[in-house]
């Protein structure tokens, strides 16, 4: 016995369609790969590390008022400020300066969306004590610049 004879047929418009549509996958594969694959590693590290802002870490810097020692903290990271908070404020320092608490929230708002301490404005109300409270940012944030950390170990907490 003989196996019976089985007759495929294919029509052209089909085959067409489907080789189309297969070529338009293999395109779109190849596409999503080069996109979503780096470059060149190496190059992308090393301008990473060289547009290094910061020395990650808590930095913080004193100011006397009224003898009392308040101590701005900033946290960054290598290319942002990440926070800037006021610790140990004292009642008797914000009863004393009641403009030191709203001039401080005008300044972070302005550092957190400029990534640093240029064109900062405040008002004419309140410009002494917020000059002070910008030159005491500008010391915590000194102490983080990149340029400082041959002298002090990342990741370390400055007094």
């Amino acid at each position: 016995m003989r196996p019976k004879t089985k007759i495929v047929v294919l029509h052209m418009k089909e085959l067409i369609y489907t080789g189309i549509f297969v070529l338009l996958g293999i395109l779109f594969i190849i596409l999503l790969i080069l996109m979503f694959l780096p470059k060149n590693k190496e190059n992308t590290k090393t301008q990473e590390t060289a547009s290094a802002t910061y020395v990650p870490g808590v930095y913080t810097a004193s100011l006397i008022l009224n003898n009392h020692a308040v101590d701005i903290q900033v946290v960054v990271d290598e290319n942002n400020i990440n926070s800037i908070q006021l610790v140990n404020l004292d009642e008797a320092v914000t009863t004393m300066y009641p403009l030191i608490e709203p001039a401080f929230e005008e300044i972070i708002d302005q550092i957190y969306e400029g990534q640093s301490l240029e064109n900062i404005t405040y008002s004419d109300d309140n410009k002494y004590t917020s000059s002070i409270l910008l030159e005491a940012i500008g010391d915590s944030l000194e102490k983080a610049a990149v340029k400082n950390a041959k002298t002090q170990p990342e990741g370390t907490v400055v007094p």
